[in-house]
């Protein structure tokens, strides 16, 4: 049927790698961070929480993912809408307007998102963008 499209879904497996690889580039920069993966419905499948990590993280690292996968656009992009005076952007219903969260697409269609919290904004994204390039090993 041509209204009917087979639906693309992140694996357990899967996300446990991009969590991996996230994980790997925290622990590399010395990084204490919450690291989550969602679906593409911003259901947590994996969620990594590192030695250290300050526990107000792990809401936040989900809200970021759940941002990303939801809105299928980096979290910055709600973020610099804020700061660019968009206010309303604040009232989107599942929005974090926080840097750190990525959409992870395969083919073009978004099967779910990373976010990760715990360091500056700048570093929570470049974790989140690394183990983001997992899924496209």
């Amino acid at each position: 049927m041509a209204y009917i499209k087979a639906k693309k879904q992140l694996t357990l497996a899967g996300a446990d790698t991009i969590a991996r690889a996230a994980e790997a580039e925290a622990l590399g920069r010395g990084a204490r961070v919450v690291i989550a993966v969602v679906d593409d419905g911003g259901m947590p499948i994996v969620l990594r929480r590192l030695d250290g990590t300050q526990v107000a993280s792990v809401d936040v690292a989900i809200d970021k993912a759940r941002t990303a996968a939801i809105f299928r656009r980096p979290s910055r992009d709600i973020e610099e809408q804020v700061r660019d005076g968009r206010l309303g952007a604040l009232q989107l219903h599942g929005a974090a307007a926080l840097q750190g969260g990525i959409p992870l697409a395969v083919g073009g269609d978004v099967v779910g998102a990373i976010g990760v919290s715990g360091e500056t904004p700048a570093e929570d994204e470049a974790v989140a963008i690394a183990g983001a390039q997992a899924i496209a090993s």
